[in-house]
């Protein structure tokens, strides 16, 4: 059975309930935006209540894959105008960046290597500042028919933050300008074409299909995931020989740190006993 936390932080010990819902099921936590009348535009309340609830669900046993959405029919419209913009253009300068620091300990500071992992389920609307928790991601699905769009040139603005960043990571030069510079929309459909999300999937499938990745990772050897994912992100700003070497070096952190000792295990299931074959399946863990 589902347990859905909606209680606020006076009644409730755990720090979500009102701008982000959490819903645990089969290891699976469902962390959702909740301003569904705003189209759920990342507020200051709302990147304080996440970042709390990250930090909650690191040491939380009832979650061992995040998966992000948002209430109704949006993912996220993207940063709050208000919050963002007009409340902070007269602000002294220490407390706009003190409104902007909280944003980004969550969207990227936080999120992008978070040890464990995240999938970005796109229900709908995609704007703007949610392009960052989006990319930060592990992974990411699609409805094929979400929205998603760079509109700030339209607003006499630039995507910013470390919007442009977070899109020049996963997009070629190419697409990602044209969205930056033209500010018009496009498709989950064309999103999981261009790299920006893993697959779009009819929105009838789409929790369907997100479950069946989740349960995927939760398969794996949740060390070995972890440091396999952090790795990656990494080495990627590296060059070859600094690539190789923190790579040796992760790879024996992995294997010095697994409860599990997957790799003794997988060796001798494939060595000895003839009984694991990679690339047509996982080997047995011994949990």
């Amino acid at each position: 059975m589902n347990s859905k936390a909606k209680l606020s932080k006076t009644s409730n010990p755990e720090p979500w309930g009102k701008n982000v819902l959490v819903e645990f099921e089969d290891r699976i936590a469902w962390v959702t935006m909740n301003r569904p009348e705003k189209r759920n535009a990342i507020s200051a309340d709302l990147a304080l209540e996440m970042s709390d609830v990250i930090d909650a669900l690191e040491a939380d046993e009832r979650c061992g894959v995040l998966v992000f959405t948002g209430a109704g029919d949006s993912w996220s419209a993207g940063m709050d105008l208000r919050d963002y913009f007009r409340a902070t253009d007269n602000a002294p300068p220490a407390e706009r960046a003190r409104v902007y620091r909280a944003n980004w300990a969550w969207q990227w500071r936080r999120l992008l290597h978070y040890p464990k992992p995240t999938i970005a389920m796109v229900n709908g609307w995609c704007f703007g500042g949610a392009f960052t928790p989006l990319v930060a991601c592990d992974l990411a699905i699609a409805d094929e028919k979400a929205v998603f769009g760079l509109s700030e040139i339209n607003w006499g603005i630039i995507p910013a933050g470390v919007v442009c960043k977070a899109v020049s990571k996963v997009m070629n030069q190419r697409d990602a300008l044209y969205y930056v510079m033209t500010g018009e929309t496009f498709t989950g459909k064309k999103a999981a074409r261009m790299g920006l999300v893993n697959e779009a999937v009819p929105k009838s499938k789409l929790r369907k299909r997100t479950v069946q990745l989740a349960k995927t990772l939760l398969e794996k050897n949740p060390t070995v995931l972890r440091q396999a994912k952090v790795a990656f992100k990494f080495v990627s700003d590296m060059h070859w020989e600094e690539a190789a070497d923190y790579l040796m070096a992760k790879s024996d952190q992995a294997i010095l740190n697994d409860p599990e000792r997957g790799r003794e295990h997988a060796m001798q299931q494939f060595l000895d006993e003839k009984s694991f074959r990679p690339g047509l399946g996982a080997y047995r863990r011994k949990r």
